[in-house]
């Protein structure tokens, strides 16, 4: 694996940028695609959400200037990219964002990419009934395993409004199931 500043700086170099960003796709993808995945919920959408994604940081690779880590860099874009796309489709539906993520959460169980137990459809479903943006601490910090100080990076916000958005995201789900499996 190349070291990170090796390789910005191969994708800053124009001779050598585009056999880098092959790498850092082959390096990320995978990871993306499940962040992504989470926050969208849909396969197709994932996909084109994760292209998206990295067209923006092939386009925007020489504006970064490595006060984050690389993977933090790509995150924030990939979740601004997942948020934008979820944003225009509950307003192409005519719906609010929360009742959009619902929708989306109850559409899982008939998804052929969609491998999980009953249970894991309910956590599903009570991920989809939380705020914004303790739905996408709670999938870094839980499925993810994110460090805070990572989050906090990719969120631009700290590590004590995020801990209280986790810990808060965790009441809820718990409820959640609770009033699920009673």
């Amino acid at each position: 694996m190349t070291d990170e500043s090796v390789l910005v700086e191969q994708l800053k170099n124009s001779q050598t940028r585009e056999k880098a960003f092959r790498e850092l796709v082959s390096l990320y993808k995978e990871r993306l695609y499940w962040h992504i995945r989470k926050i969208v919920i849909a396969h197709d959408d994932a996909d084109d959400v994760l292209q998206n994604t990295f067209i923006k940081v092939y386009r925007n690779i020489d504006k970064f200037n490595q006060e984050s880590k690389l993977f933090s860099w790509m995150y924030r874009i990939a979740t601004n990219e997942s948020i934008t796309f979820i944003n225009k489709r509950a307003k192409e539906r005519n719906v609010d964002i929360s009742k959009m993520q619902e929708q989306l959460a109850s559409t899982l169980k008939s998804d052929v990419f969609f491998s999980g137990d009953e249970i894991q459809l309910i956590l599903q479903k009570a991920i989809a009934t939380l705020p914004q943006k303790q739905q996408l601490v709670f999938n870094m910090k839980y499925f993810d395993e994110l460090k805070y100080e990572e989050i906090a990076s990719i969120l631009e916000t700290s590590v004590g409004a995020l801990k209280a958005s986790y810990f808060h995201a965790v009441k809820k789900i718990e409820s959640y199931i609770k009033n699920k499996t009673d």
